[in-house]
């Protein structure tokens, strides 16, 4: 008669019990394991959509905008070198910083300024920023643009848009009119102004459209359209 060693069965089981647990404990650290990596790829995923959504929303809105009226200087009679047909010697576009928006390097080598008319296109005219101090006049601002030594101000020199004299090619710049740093960066509290100057031949008359756009190194371009008004006076708004 074969015995059995009394607690032998038990001592199995009891082992066996152990085992299982043993790997069920290894299966919910696995588990936990692959639950933190997958949550953390979760995270990654959502900060980088996150720092795409912020950097899209940044480059497609613009962080200028239109400060007040623009004007045109007009030239209503045949004195100065005005035919008898009025038209604008050179526009201005007044320019901030939007509420909230970041301050925008207008200097030559990051900047470009578009010029569209009915007759005419340029991808670039911009001459660059003149930076010295602060021009409470148009005419103060285009007599610098006229003594700038730089060669990138070559067609300014000995025009006068004011009284008739008009530049060598259709060329811009921008000065300040409020100044807080003597630089080419526009800052918030900061107003700038966009003159756009036309050589004879390509100065706009009633009716026509003209179009500027300031296009920056970062940030959507800023794009201002005015249609000329019956021109009468020497300073014509433009609205």
């Amino acid at each position: 008669m074969k015995l059995q060693r009394k607690g032998t069965r038990h001592s199995h089981r009891g082992v066996i019990g152990v085992e299982s647990a043993i790997v069920m404990i290894a299966f919910v650290i696995v588990a936990a394991a692959l639950a933190f990596v997958v949550l953390n790829m979760g995270f990654t995923t959502s900060q980088k959509a996150k720092t795409t959504i912020i950097s899209g929303l940044g480059e497609s809105s613009s962080s200028m905008q239109v400060a007040g009226k623009v004007i045109g200087v007009g030239c209503t009679t045949s004195a100065g070198g005005c035919s008898s047909t009025p038209y604008l010697n050179a526009t201005a576009y007044p320019i901030k910083v939007t509420s909230g928006g970041d301050a925008v390097d207008l200097s030559a080598a990051t900047t470009a300024v578009r010029y569209l008319s009915n007759a005419i296109e340029y991808d670039d005219v911009y001459a660059g920023p003149i930076t010295a101090t602060e021009y409470r006049s148009l005419t103060d601002a285009l007599d610098q643009a006229d003594a700038e030594s730089s060669s990138d101000f070559d067609d300014f020199n000995n025009a006068q848009p004011m009284t008739g004299s008009v530049v060598a090619n259709t060329a811009a710049f921008i000065y300040w009119s409020v100044q807080t740093t003597a630089n080419a960066v526009l800052d918030q509290g900061e107003h700038a102004v966009l003159v756009v100057a036309f050589e004879d031949g390509e100065r706009p008359t009633s009716l026509d459209t003209v179009r500027v756009e300031i296009i920056p190194a970062t940030g959507a371009s800023l794009s201002v359209e005015r249609q000329v008004p019956t021109i009468t006076t020497s300073v014509v708004d433009l609205g």
